[in-house]
């Protein structure tokens, strides 16, 4: 029986693009570059800040990124301020949770965006403490696909790896709960497309939120 779900944030509970775009482009426009258009940053992001902005810079024309650490400081500013800039659940993600909660299966988030701003945008979104368990980028964690953050949760949780499904769109996600022996679930409605989840081996593909309540052994 499952018992716990562990959800990637950016790209699977909420459509994070326009935020996550909106500050990456302030940032480099004023180094003197052109913004880069919001769909391309659905395939930047995912592995981390830094690695978002090393692809967005080098998109936009800086293929040396020299001006690496001016844009990344500028970003934090920015994202800082405006990391809620258009960001919106998306449709049927409140009424699978409610319906999660309501079975007793324990929810968490596992981010690769800053741990600061991933309370903030799912605390926005979805009250505070609503999750059981959220879990940002930090120095003290490996982020995605390292599975050190995954297998936190399932301890924390009192689970055994086996007994949690994780959720993601990405095949950073789809890495992170294979490693961490998890049922993987990979979803279309994100940043990146089916071709993706099924040849990072996702167990499952759903098109739609309500669909992981199909699963046999949800609790």
């Amino acid at each position: 029986m499952y018992k716990g779900c562990i959800f990637d944030l950016d790209g699977t509970l909420a459509d994070t693009v326009e935020s996550i775009a909106y500050s990456a482009n302030r940032a480099i426009q004023e180094c003197g570059f052109e913004p880069n258009p919001v769909e391309a940053y659905k395939l930047f992001a995912g592995d981390g800040a830094d690695k978002m902005l090393e692809r967005g810079l080098i998109a936009a024309g800086d293929e040396n990124l020299r001006c690496f650490e001016q844009v990344k400081q500028r970003y934090k500013e920015i994202f800082e301020k405006d990391c809620m800039y258009k960001v919106k659940p998306y449709e049927g993600i409140p009424e699978l949770l409610k319906e999660l909660k309501d079975k007793n299966i324990k929810i968490a988030v596992l981010s690769n965006k800053p741990h600061k701003r991933t309370v903030d945008v799912i605390e926005s979104l979805f009250g505070k403490d609503y999750f059981d368990i959220i879990m940002g980028q930090s120095k003290h964690i490996k982020r995605k696909p390292s599975p050190d953050g995954a297998l936190i949760i399932a301890d924390e949780f009192g689970l055994l790896t086996n007994e949690c499904i994780y959720i993601g769109d990405t095949n950073t996600d789809m890495i992170t709960g294979k490693s961490a022996n998890m049922f993987t679930v990979g979803v279309t409605w994100g940043f990146r497309d089916r071709q993706e989840l099924e040849e990072n081996y996702a167990d499952l593909i759903i098109d739609s939120p309500l669909e992981l309540l199909e699963i046999e052994d949800i609790q």
